[in-house]
């Protein structure tokens, strides 16, 4: 190859064509193209295939470090649906002094009954609460367009003809986000970017022009581990991963009643009278009800069988369940499992144990529908 560094418009990454093993590889024919794409973009784009990469948690981080010193307008997209689970923590060392814009992307999976200005609103209180103070609070489909026009305005409002830089952790769709800002805004729309349902698929820097002087630039996504996506397998992932609105399940559940959410999660009721819980969950997902007595020698029998994902001797891989008890004190409360959905309590006064693999996050939140 020559001295003039090429990156692959996919994801970002040098590429190289001498080691087929290592990361950014492309044959040798392929830098007569146009435009070059790596191996592992062109697998997962045309394959849906996932290869696993070198760079770690400490790469990335070491690639977003530098944006605090830029003069720049910074965009924080999240996922609504899993707003805790890939919130990016320490987001001010990051952004310093900068602008930044807080968008809430795959808004169309929440049921259509959430008032868009009630969920903004619970978004900017959230971000404050957690130390950052944003700008502008935006919801967006990047899958469907919708609010992208109204992000665009923002954006320029904003930026002041400064380049503007995307952050978030892995899966948000960040690239799925650019990909619908340069189809509908930029001339130059063939350098889409590799975007799946699989954390981490843009691995550098990725820039794109938005005018003469300044650029869009998609930065790689922070891993947070305790997400259940890093937990599951391809298939897994697909199940658990909402594809459109999610249609809430209400249970009517006695006291000693229990709840799976396929082979990943548990919900137990203790005390607190019979009552209705709200399941937002991904509607591919099975939920299955027992009672507390049989839960455990139904998740031993069961679970990589009837309750899954995961699947079969999958099962074996995942982390022990970790119990988690809480008494709900408020009404209309949230029991976030990371990554996967939650569960809204309508009133107070009801004992539970949330179940989820060691390592994965469960929290409680002020109900956002």
């Amino acid at each position: 190859m020559s001295n003039t560094e090429i990156r692959c418009i996919g994801c970002g990454v040098e590429i190289q064509t001498e080691d087929k093993d290592k990361l950014g590889y492309a044959p040798p024919s392929s830098l007569e193209k146009d435009e070059i794409i790596c191996q592992r973009c062109f697998r997962l784009k045309n394959y849906n295939e996932i290869q696993d990469v070198e760079l770690t948690d400490s790469d990335f981080i070491r690639i977003l470090n530098g944006i605090g010193s830029k003069d720049c307008l910074v965009i924080k997209v999240v996922d609504v649906f899993d707003f805790s689970g890939s919130w990016l923590n320490g987001i001010n060392r990051f952004v310093g002094n900068n602008k930044i814009l807080l968008v809430g992307n795959k808004a169309d999976l929440i049921p259509k009954s959430v008032k868009k200005n009630k969920l903004t609103q619970w978004m900017s209180g959230t971000a404050k609460r957690w130390g950052l103070k944003p700008a502008g609070v935006h919801l967006i489909s990047a899958e469907k367009g919708t609010g992208i026009d109204e992000l665009a305005e923002s954006i320029e409002k904003h930026r002041e003809g400064k380049d503007v830089y995307v952050v978030g952790c892995t899966n948000v769709g960040k690239s799925t986000f650019i990909n619908t800002m340069i189809k509908r805004y930029s001339e130059e729309n063939s350098n889409i970017i590799t975007t799946s349902h699989f954390p981490g698929t843009t691995l550098d820097m990725i820039q794109i022009p938005l005018d003469d002087q300044s650029d869009l630039i998609d930065t790689p996504g922070i891993i947070n581990h305790h997400q259940m996506a890093h937990f599951v397998d391809k298939k897994g992932l697909k199940i658990i991963t909402p594809k459109k609105e999610i249609k809430p399940m209400v249970y009517q559940l006695n006291e000693g009643q229990t709840l799976f959410f396929g082979g990943l999660a548990r919900f137990d009721y203790l005390e607190g009278g019979r009552r209705s819980f709200t399941c937002h969950f991904s509607n591919e997902l099975s939920i299955h009800r027992t009672k507390q007595e049989n839960a455990d020698d139904l998740y031993e029998r069961q679970a990589g069988e009837i309750l899954v994902p995961p699947y079969g001797e999958q099962i074996n891989e995942l982390p022990k369940l970790v119990k988690h008890e809480f008494m709900i004190k408020d009404a209309k409360t949230d029991i976030v499992y990371s990554g996967l959905g939650w569960i809204t309590v309508n009133d107070p006064g009801a004992k539970i144990v949330a179940y989820v693999p060691k390592g994965v996050a469960i929290t409680l939140r002020n109900s956002i529908i």
